[in-house]
């Protein structure tokens, strides 16, 4: 018998750097009331993967603007 979804109350005050990244994503896409309301476990696969893929993205952006400024140095 699968478990149940617990959806637990999000705290954004106490959040980790890789969760203050996927906060501010979900709130770009306008998920953030929903995920404190619900927690993360109350969003659904498209939405979760919507926020998985722009933290990616975003991370590759930052990590080839780290490299290009070490080349120009």
């Amino acid at each position: 018998m699968p478990k149940a979804k617990k959806n637990e109350p999000f705290n954004p005050k106490d959040l980790t750097p890789q969760e203050q990244l996927k906060f501010e994503i979900a709130q770009e896409l306008g998920l953030g009331d929903k995920v404190i309301a619900g927690g993360w476990r109350s969003l659904t696969a498209k939405e979760s993967g919507k926020i998985g893929g722009l933290i990616t993205k975003k991370k590759r952006e930052m990590k080839r603007e780290a490299l290009e400024q070490e080349q120009g140095a």
